[in-house]
């Protein structure tokens, strides 16, 4: 599970990081909304933790601006502040987030927290991803294109995995060789290349849904 931590102050965002790694999770933080923003185009992680009192853009705009794109509305959020009054508190969960934090709190409770809200929000997840005629199932580890259930290598499926949850979102070569060969692969980018025309000859005309984005990297094309 990936959990983006945005929080301004850099002993605490360590320190959260730190625990999720510890706790089992994938962590990754950020200062601010800018440096969030741009990995969110890359990656969609299952959970934010979100300081409301950010420079510059502040936490409510962010939480807003999540609800309001279809992409990223049912990412659960943990809103966090160190206000004394209830009005921050109110205003996040009026406007969709899953729960609030009140500073100081405990790593434990965070943690506490974030698997709660996990555990709530799991059935928002499909078992199923779908886009146009290409449909994969999480739990069956299969995969149907046009109809008929085709057979993947695991590089293959994971590479359609990661295009699925990411819908019109452009994933670059390095991101795509990280996420499915790891840090320490020795390969090059062609490597991805090689794979993806593998997994579109696979799934046939489907498989024109897998865009090429010239001198980047690759999308999925979004299901409207």
């Amino acid at each position: 599970m990936l959990i983006y931590c945005v929080e301004d102050d850099n002993g605490i965002r360590n320190l959260m990081i730190y625990t999720l790694n510890a706790s089992g999770f994938e962590a990754k933080g950020f200062p601010g909304s800018d440096g969030f923003w741009e990995s969110l185009r890359t990656e969609k992680p299952d959970l934010v933790l979100l300081d409301i009192m950010l420079p510059e853009e502040d936490g409510i705009s962010v939480l807003k601006k999540l609800r309001a794109d279809i992409a990223t509305c049912e990412i659960p959020v943990i809103m966090a502040s160190a206000k004394g009054t209830e009005y921050d508190k109110v205003t996040g969960l009026d406007l969709g987030a899953d729960d609030y934090l009140a500073k100081p709190f405990g790593m434990m409770e965070m943690v506490s927290r974030v698997r709660s809200v996990l555990r709530r929000t799991a059935p928002r997840r499909p078992n199923v991803l779908k886009s146009g005629n290409i449909e994969l199932y999480v739990d069956r580890h299969a995969v149907i294109a046009d109809g008929v259930e085709i057979g993947l290598t695991l590089k293959e499926y994971d590479l359609l995995l990661i295009f699925l949850k990411n819908p019109g979102i452009v994933l670059t070569r390095d991101v795509l060789l990280e996420k499915v060969w790891g840090h320490n692969y020795p390969g090059e980018t062609r490597t991805v290349d090689v794979h993806v025309g593998t997994l579109r000859t696979k799934l046939g005309n489907a498989g024109n849904r897998i865009e090429t984005v010239r001198g980047v990297g690759y999308k999925m094309e979004a299901t409207e």
